[in-house]
C-alpha cells in the first residue's frame, strides 16, 4: 500500500511539475531582465566598475547603469529607485534608522605585521599584543621598545620599535577605530606605499606596521619561509593567545577566524550590497550570484579580501532561497497550487512513514536495548549508538572490513546528533583514490556544511547512491543504510591501529562530549547572545544543536572537532 501511495504521488508530482516548468518558462519571458541600476560610493567605484566590466563580458545582453554618489545618499536613492548599492560598513552602520536588505560581498582586512626574526617572536606568539600595547605605540611620543608592547614580559630588552606607516585613509581610520581614538597623529617612519613598508619590515627585525591583508597574502602563504608574519592580537586582554584567539598560524586559519569573529571587528571592514528589499529581479540575482562566485577574484586585485568558501555559501543562500517565481506562480493559478500542495502532503506522509519504519528497523539491528525516551532529544553519550565490531576514527568516521576484504565507511552517530537533519551530501566518484586524513565527503544542511575526512587509505569501489537523493539516511541509519563508501584498502592493518573499537571509543567519546559542552559554552556564546535558549532545562545540549546556529559556528566546529590538524 505504501509503495502505491508513493508511486501515485510521484506520478502526480511529475505531471504537475511539467506544467510548472512550462509556466515558469513563460513567466521568465515576460519578466524584464538585463536592466539594472547600480549605485556606489566613490571609494568603491573602481571595484564596482571592475565587477560590472568583467560581468558584462560574459553577459553582453545585460544593461547595467553605474552611478557614483555619496554613501549616505544611497539609502535615500534606493527607497525611490530600484537597484543595488555598494557601500563599506562605516556607512552601513549609520543606516540603522533606514533599514535596508543587505548582504556581505567582500572585506577590507587591516593587519599588523612584523619581521619573523624579531628576538621576541616566540613570546609574542604566546602572549600577543593588546590594544593597550598598540595604544602606547601610537600615542606616546617617546620611543618604545618591544617589551613595552607586551603585557608582563618575561624578559627585558632595549630593542626599539620601528613603526612604519603609510598615509592611507582606510588604514589610518581602521587603526583609530581599533585603538578607540577619534583622531591621532601617527608617530613613526613614514613610507610612500604599503609595498615600501612591507619591504622595509622584511629588512628590519624590529619593524612593525599596519597594511591590508591582500598585500601580504602571498608572503603569508609561504609559511615559515616568509620573513613577514602577522602580529597576534590579544583581543580579550588576558595576557595570552588562547583558544578564542589562536588564528595566526596560517592564512587559511586566519581568514576563517576573521569571519567567525576571532579578530577585532574594527580591523575587518565589510563591503555590503544593499537594496530596499530582497532582490527578485533576475538581473539583480544573476549579478549578485556572479559577484559571490567568479567575481570574488577581483576583490584581491582591487585591494580587498575575498570571502571564505563557507561564507560565500551562506551569503548565496540569502538570494537563492526560496525561488524568485513562487509568488508569481501562486498568484497566477491558486487552484493548481492547492492541488500541488495536496500532492506534496501525500508524498510527505508516505515518505515520513517509510522513514520511521526504516529507522525503527535499523535501530533494532544496531542497539541491543532501546534508548530511553527521555534521552532521544539530547546530546550525550547515553543517546549515542556504538555498534560492536566497527573501528572508529577521531574524525568521527567508522570503518568495517567485510568478508571479501573490502571496507565499508561511514559517519558516526555523534556527528548526526550534533548536526541534525542533513539535506545534501557531496561525494567522490568510484575509482577515486583517497588517503587517510584526506577529504572524504561533505555533509550539508541548508547551505551550511562540514568536510569529513577519511579514516583509511584506498580506492573507492562503490558509493551509496541513495544518499544523493536521501541524505537523511545519515541521520536515520548511520551504520546501515547510511553508509557512505565501500573501498579497497591499501594499508588496513597499519591504519586500524590508530582507531578504536566500541569500549575504547566510548571512553574517548566521554572527553569529546565534555569538549562539546565547553565549545558551546565559549565559542558559540560569541555568535549567539541568547545562548541559554539553546539549552534545555538542566543545561543539557539539545539534539541537532548545530542546525539552529549560523555558518560561522559550523566553521568553528569544523576546526575544533573534525579537521585532522586540530
Amino acid at each position: 500500500m505504501k509503495t502505491r501511495i508513493v508511486l501515485i504521488a510521484a506520478i502526480m508530482l511529475f505531471c504537475y511539475s511539467t506544467g510548472i516548468c512550462k509556466e515558469s518558462a513563460t513567466t521568465r519571458n515576460h519578466l524584464q531582465v538585463g536592466s539594472l541600476n547600480v549605485f556606489t560610493s566613490p571609494d568603491l567605484y573602481p571595484l564596482t566598475a571592475k565587477w560590472i566590466s568583467e560581468y558584462s563580458k560574459t553577459n553582453p545582453a545585460e544593461k547595467i547603469e553605474l552611478v557614483t554618489t555619496g554613501e549616505l545618499d544611497i539609502s535615500a536613492i534606493l527607497k525611490s529607485k530600484p537597484g543595488l548599492g555598494f557601500i563599506r560598513d562605516e556607512s552601513f552602520s549609520t543606516m540603522k534608522n533606514a533599514p535596508l536588505w543587505n548582504m556581505v560581498v567582500g572585506r577590507n582586512i587591516i593587519v599588523p605585521i612584523m619581521n619573523r626574526n624579531n628576538p621576541l617572536k616566540d613570546e609574542l606568539d604566546k602572549k600577543g599584543i593588546t590594544t593597550d600595547g598598540f595604544l602606547r605605540l601610537l600615542t606616546t611620543n617617546e620611543k618604545q621598545n618591544w617589551t613595552n608592547l607586551i603585557e608582563n614580559p618575561t624578559g627585558k630588552t632595549k630593542n626599539p620599535v620601528h613603526f612604519y606607516f603609510v598615509n592611507d585613509p582606510v588604514i589610518t581610520s581602521g587603526i583609530a577605530s581599533f585603538a578607540g581614538l577619534k583622531e591621532f597623529k601617527l608617530n613613526g617612519i613614514p613610507v610612500a606605499t604599503e609595498q615600501h613598508m612591507i619591504a622595509a619590515i622584511q629588512n628590519d627585525p624590529y619593524g612593525i606596521g599596519f597594511c591590508k591583508l591582500n598585500n601580504v597574502s602571498n608572503q603569508l602563504n609561504q609559511g615559515n619561509s616568509s620573513v613577514i608574519k602577522l602580529v597576534p592580537i590579544d583581543k580579550n586582554k588576558n595576557g595570552k593567545i588562547d583558544y578564542s584567539e589562536a588564528i595566526y598560524d596560517n592564512l587559511q586559519e586566519f581568514t576563517r577566524g576573521v569571519w567567525i569573529g576571532k579578530y577585532p571587528v574594527s580591523l575587518s571592514g565589510k563591503i555590503y550590497t544593499v537594496s530596499s528589499a530582497k532582490p527578485k529581479n533576475e538581473a539583480e540575482i544573476s549579478f549578485l550570484n556572479w559577484i559571490l562566485t567568479d567575481g570574488q577574484q577581483y576583490l584581491n586585485t582591487s585591494g580587498y579580501s575575498d570571502l571564505v568558501s563557507n561564507e560565500r555559501q551562506s551569503q548565496l543562500s540569502k538570494i537563492n532561497e526560496p525561488s524568485a517565481y513562487s509568488e508569481i506562480r501562486t498568484a497566477r493559478n491558486p487552484i493548481l497550487m492547492i492541488k500541488f500542495l495536496i500532492v506534496l502532503a501525500l508524498l510527505a506522509m508516505a515518505l515520513v512513514v517509510d522513514l520511521v519504519i526504516r529507522r525503527s528497523k535499523n535501530k533494532k539491528r544496531v542497539v541491543a536495548n532501546a534508548t530511553p525516551a527521555n534521552l532521544l532529544n539530547v546530546i550525550n553519550q547515553a543517546a549515542t549508538v556504538i555498534p560492536k565490531g566497527l573501528y572508529f576514527d577521531k574524525t568521527h568516521t567508522w570503518a568495517y572490513m567485510k568478508k571479501n576484504g573490502l571496507v565499508k565507511l561511514g559517519i558516526d552517530d555523534f556527528m548526526q546528533h550534533v548536526t541534525g537533519p542533513l539535506t545534501r551530501v557531496e561525494m567522490k566518484k568510484c575509482g577515486e583514490k583517497i588517503k587517510k586524513g584526506e577529504h572524504l565527503v561533505t555533509i550539508i544542511q541548508k547551505g551550511k556544511q562540514l568536510n569529513i575526512y577519511s579514516p583509511v587509505t584506498g580506492t573507492i569501489s562503490a558509493q551509496n547512491k541513495n544518499l544523493i537523493t536521501n541524505a537523511g539516511l545519515l541521520n536515520a541509519a548511520p551504520f546501515t543504510d547510511g553508509w557512505v563508501y565501500i573501498i579497497e584498502p591499501t594499508n588496513w592493518s597499519l591504519e586500524i591501529q590508530f582507531m578504536n573499537m566500541a569500549e575504547k571509543y566510548a571512553n574517548w567519546l566521554t572527553s569529546e562530549y565534555s569538549r562539546l559542552r565547553d565549545f558551546f559554552a565559549s565559542a558559540v556564546r560569541v555568535h549567539v547572545p541568547a545562548f541559554v535558549t539553546i539549552l534545555q532545562d538542566g543545561g543539557v545540549l539539545r539534539d541537532g544543536i548545530l542546525a539552529e546556529l549560523s555558518p560561522e559556528v559550523w566553521e568553528d566546529f569544523q576546526t575544533k572537532f573534525i579537521d585532522p590538524t586540530r
